[in-house]
């Protein structure tokens, strides 16, 4: 998925005003200089791009290097390579959205989009999401977390109800992800979640709710976080529920704005940027909503670093919002660079 979003912002992004250095990195965790082709991370047949190994010369971001990165040779050993001014780093997931990545760029010195150390892992941890958020008074669903060797209990089954949504607590892209409508489906959904993560979080499902999406973006100059017009999402018949196909497979049909009462969508926006706030976000982010019947806004999660796909939300709900996708992506990188040059 991350090499399908690196794809659109490579096409999308301004060649006037950004030379870019395009690395990919390969399952085994080597960093590749690659072409910076898009349509080389295109989907096709339904099948997800990937960097391969051969697909560009190895390099390395040591630490300290204040961007330099470094080109390794097998035969002569490293040689600087390029220099590089701020990291868009599009990856999701473990490694990228987790505070993995954004630590290793605080060591080398560079500026980076999005959220810093902290707020990455925090919002990849969807039990500290939801802790943070509650504490700030920001209305979160009914949540059980289970660790190693715990079960869920049956004051939680009776708290819960069924059906609940049973997911790994630290993944992205609803992978791991298993809907449970039978308390006998339980063990089974709970080791599909501890294949990714040894924390498992099982999560009451909401009834007859919608869901919304909703841009954040951090100031310009320092300013208070912006909203964009929410979107919601409107799943592909083939699908249940809003898994890892029905996001980047079937597109899924966006109301933007959606068909909500004004003041729903006012509430909505307030409440992103809060959120937004509340885990000390940077950047950008994307927050997911659920409206109830009775008009009820909850948080579901934030994802630091949304899909940028063409079929992505993120960029389409900016875009009604008044700023394409080549502006988008300028702003996030001249909000990165403001950011160091205020704070060092």
């Amino acid at each position: 998925m991350s090499a399908v979003s690196a794809g659109s912002v490579l096409s999308a992004i301004d060649p006037d005003e950004f030379e870019v250095v395009p690395v990919g990195i390969t399952r085994q965790g080597r960093w590749l200089l690659t072409d910076g082709d898009p349509s080389e991370l295109a989907i096709r047949g339904r099948q997800f791009p990937e960097i391969t190994d051969g697909a560009g010369t190895e390099v390395a971001l040591p630490a300290g290097s204040g961007g330099r990165i470094v080109a390794l040779d097998p035969a002569q050993g490293a040689a600087a390579l390029a220099d590089v001014d701020v990291v868009l780093p599009v990856l999701h997931g473990a490694y990228g959205e987790d505070g993995t990545i954004q630590g290793l760029l605080e060591m080398a010195g560079l500026p980076y989009v999005g959220a810093g150390v902290f707020a990455s892992a925090a919002c990849m941890d969807k039990e500290f999401t939801k802790k943070l958020m509650a504490a700030d008074g920001l209305p979160v669903g009914e949540y059980a977390v289970l660790r190693t060797g715990q079960s869920l209990t049956e004051a939680d089954m009776a708290r819960l109800g069924l059906p609940v949504f049973v997911k790994p607590s630290r993944a992205g892209s609803s992978v791991g992800i298993t809907r449970v409508d039978d308390w006998a489906q339980l063990p089974a959904a709970v080791a599909t979640a501890r294949e990714i993560d040894s924390k498992v979080l099982v999560e009451a499902a909401f009834t007859g709710v919608r869901e919304i999406e909703c841009g954040v973006l951090e100031g310009e100059y320092g300013g208070e976080p912006e909203a964009s017009l929410p979107a919601e999402v409107h799943i592909d018949s083939r699908h249940s529920w809003y898994d890892l196909e029905a996001k980047y497979l079937d597109e899924p049909e966006l109301d933007i704005p959606p068909r909500l009462p004004e003041h729903v969508v006012d509430e909505i926006r307030r409440t992103a940027c809060r959120a937004f706030t509340a885990l000390d976000c940077a950047g950008l982010a994307r927050v997911d909503f659920f409206v109830t019947p009775e008009l009820d806004v909850v948080v579901n999660e934030i994802n630091t670093m949304p899909g940028f796909t063409a079929a992505s939300a993120f960029p389409k709900m900016w875009a009604r919002s008044g700023l394409d996708y080549p502006k988008l992506v300028s702003r996030l990188i001249r909000t990165a660079l403001h950011r160091r040059a205020e704070h060092g």
